[in-house]
């Protein structure tokens, strides 16, 4: 199910479904809406705080309902991450969502529901850049390509095209289709065990991760593959690691070790490396389009429209 493209005069609407982002940064992404010629309404978690969170649980399960709902609101940005998507998932209306596809973007915490939206409506979403994080600086270039490509253009976004000083690196042979599912591998790991678990049969599992320690990766790479995820997916994507460094003066594995121990038995090919997640650039990643891995061209490509 895909929503419509996003056009200048359309209405975003901001949400805060995690922690709070402050009322200055909240502030600051209203004006940058504004500044690019949208519309914009917001829901009352974005200036709301409650320990780590933004607001109740009820407040932010009902902005992202009222959003949906809204026949004025044409996409939903979720200003920032954090913590506090999980607590929502059984307080969402899938039905509102189901009957008013749209644009809605987000990662890192969003993950959760990226994959309840399209596990339980089958709505494409956005796996992107959070205006907390750039309103006030701006965006990086290649990131603004991406992401205004896959929200604005009715078309495929195609190959991603990492910059070049950060090389993919492939794990095993061969090529994969199937739809791109996943984020933050906490989250998907969060999910394991509950009516919201991350199908990855025949998918293309995409995954990146922000300040853990090695041994915790290894920890959560550990239960998808004994939960069968890696078995079951059609291909791997892996994102950046980013602050994701051993103890100083403890002896660790590195990542590409754990990767080599944990997920590439699975067979599967697997490309790595890739500038998404919580990185610049961050790369706009349509989560439930199909997609197409290829280990010796290095290539991985969105292959289908995520827009209407």
């Amino acid at each position: 199910m895909k929503s419509k493209a996003l056009k200048r005069e359309n209405t975003i609407g901001l949400i805060a479904p995690s922690s709070a982002a402050g009322k200055s940064k909240a502030q600051n992404c209203i004006e940058w809406v504004k500044s690019m010629g949208y519309r914009v309404k917001w829901g009352e978690s974005i200036f709301e705080e409650r320990g780590y969170l933004s607001g109740s649980d009820e407040l932010r399960a009902h902005d992202i309902n009222m959003m949906f709902g809204d026949s004025e609101v044409d996409a939903i940005f979720c200003i920032r991450g954090g913590y506090g998507t999980m607590r929502l998932l059984d307080e969402i209306d899938y039905d509102i969502i189901r009957n008013n596809p749209k644009i809605f973007i987000g990662f890192s915490d969003i993950t959760a529901l990226h994959t309840a939206f399209f596990q339980k409506t089958g709505l494409i979403t956005f796996h992107g850049p959070m205006l907390a994080g750039f309103a006030k600086k701006g965006l990086d270039s290649l990131s603004k390509y991406y992401m205004d490509r896959a929200l604005m253009i009715k078309e495929p976004l195609g190959e991603i095209i990492n910059p070049p000083e950060f090389p993919i690196k492939a794990y095993n042979e061969g090529n994969a289709t199937g739809k791109v599912v996943g984020g933050n591998l906490s989250l998907i790991a969060d999910t394991m065990g509950t009516p919201y678990e991350l199908d990855t049969k025949d998918k293309i599992l995409l995954i990146e991760e922000i300040g853990e320690r090695p041994y915790k990766i290894d920890r959560m790479l550990l239960q998808l593959k004994l939960g069968g995820k890696f078995k079951d997916a059609a291909g791997i994507v892996i994102g950046d690691w980013t602050d994701c460094d051993p103890e100083e003066g403890k002896e660790s594995l590195t990542i590409d070790e754990i990767i080599e121990d944990i997920v590439v038995p699975s067979g599967k090919p697997i490309l790595s490396g890739y500038k998404i997640g919580h990185c610049t650039p961050n790369i706009t990643i349509p989560i439930g389009t199909e997609a197409y891995i290829d280990c010796g061209n290095m290539r991985f490509t969105i292959t289908e429209a995520a827009v209407s």
